[in-house]
């Protein structure tokens, strides 16, 4: 019997006399009082309470056995997230006549080319010049904590106190600066999973549309149609996001480097680095960026150049929020910042950065499969507007 195929009607019973059904007395009750014990409100809420645990049960399987194959999962994601972002290169070149395997190639060898300059930058920016970076920082913050005694509100010397340890913290982790970055690098898992991601990514350019027909092999009809559209949908939307992400991050690094230079802030390229790579975490990363850059010229200019990098930051933000990044993004990440603040938190805790940075695009990709999962315009029945909405 084939799992997906059509149901294909019984064959017909030759006809029996039918004996009459015995009295309603003579029966016995025990399937009757199961079927009303199942049937209301408690009996459907215990069903779906069972589904509901079922479903979470596998979910928390996959996710340990993804937790535990992270050399396997993780270049594997950044190699479709990378594969989704590049796909149209590789098409144009198609079109225009290259032979599928060089096409391939080429725009394989020039997104290695593009990552590899961009390592090189933040090495040579960020890394050789983190400890004085570092060390303005943590001035600024001390310098933060004299000002803010003079406040005519009451903030305590311990709540000031835990939060510089923190920030010291932070600042001087190995998951921060150089070290991190040298030791990382240098270790046999990074270097496979670098090149697992490469071999990934390079079949996935060159035969993804053929894998993604492979899986939907067993489908037919509707569940077929179902699958090329999620299939497209979520494509489209980590190819979007990633292109949409890169763009407004290099227009913020821009914008927030020219402002710190007008403003005679040191270490303009480290900190324009630093704006540029946390622009990929969303929420987060700019306010981080824009905190770094306020204690580095606080230290570095003063107090009155500090409040006009703030102010920088915070237009920079704003003009990409409200003007970029809808022209940009599109409908790529249509997500409420409560849920991107979820998917940040579960990608953190489950896989580090590195989580946090593929979070909100693998989320963002099941919102958009679900929007098109019963149509190309009509989303799944749960999640289709069912009253009118004032709200």
């Amino acid at each position: 019997m084939r799992l997906f195929g059509r149901r294909t009607p019984p064959p017909a019973r030759p006809s029996v006399e039918v004996t009459p059904a015995e009295p309603a007395e003579h029966q016995a009750p025990a399937d009757s009082e199961a079927s009303r014990l199942w049937s209301d409100g408690f009996g459907r809420v215990g069903t779906r309470s069972l589904q509901i645990l079922a479903v979470v049960a596998v979910i928390a399987v996959f996710g340990f056995v993804g937790t535990q194959l992270t050399l396997v999962v993780i270049p594997v994601l950044i190699a479709l997230v990378l594969a989704a972002a590049i796909y149209p290169l590789v098409s144009l070149l198609r079109r225009r006549g290259l032979p599928s395997l060089l096409a391939t190639w080429i725009s394989l060898v020039a997104l290695v080319a593009l990552l590899s300059a961009i390592v090189w930058l933040v090495v040579r920016a960020v890394v050789d010049q983190w400890g004085e970076l570092q060390d303005q920082a943590i001035q600024g913050f001390d310098s933060l904590q004299t000002y803010l005694q003079d406040l005519p509100f009451d903030i305590t010397d311990e709540q000031i106190a835990s939060v510089r340890d923190s920030a010291v913290s932070l600042l001087q982790s190995d998951a921060v600066g150089s070290g991190a970055i040298a030791g990382v690098s240098q270790t046999a898992d990074f270097v496979a999973g670098f090149f697992i991601m490469i071999v990934v990514l390079f079949f996935f350019l060159k035969d993804g549309p053929a894998m993604w027909e492979f899986v939907l092999r067993p489908f037919e009809g509707h569940r077929y149609e179902r699958g090329q559209r999620v299939g497209a949908a979520t494509i489209r939307t980590l190819g979007g996001y990633v292109r949409g992400t890169a763009i407004v991050a290099f227009v913020d690094a821009v914008g927030i480097g020219i402002g710190l230079a007008i403003v005679g802030v040191p270490l303009v390229i480290p900190l324009s680095v630093l704006v540029f790579l946390l622009a990929f975490i969303p929420l987060v990363g700019a306010t981080v960026a824009g905190i770094l850059a306020a204690l580095v010229t606080l230290v570095a200019v003063g107090p009155v150049e500090a409040l006009i990098v703030v102010a920088i930051v915070i237009v920079v933000n704003q003009l990409e929020g409200d003007f970029l990044q809808p022209i940009v993004m599109g409908r790529t990440l249509r997500l409420h910042p409560l849920v991107i603040l979820f998917a940040l938190t579960a990608g953190t805790v489950l896989v580090g950065i590195t989580g946090a940075v593929l979070a909100v695009p693998i989320a963002a990709s099941i919102w958009r499969a679900i929007q098109v999962w019963d149509g190309p315009d009509l989303p799944a029945k749960f999640a289709r507007q069912k009253r009118s909405e004032t709200a």
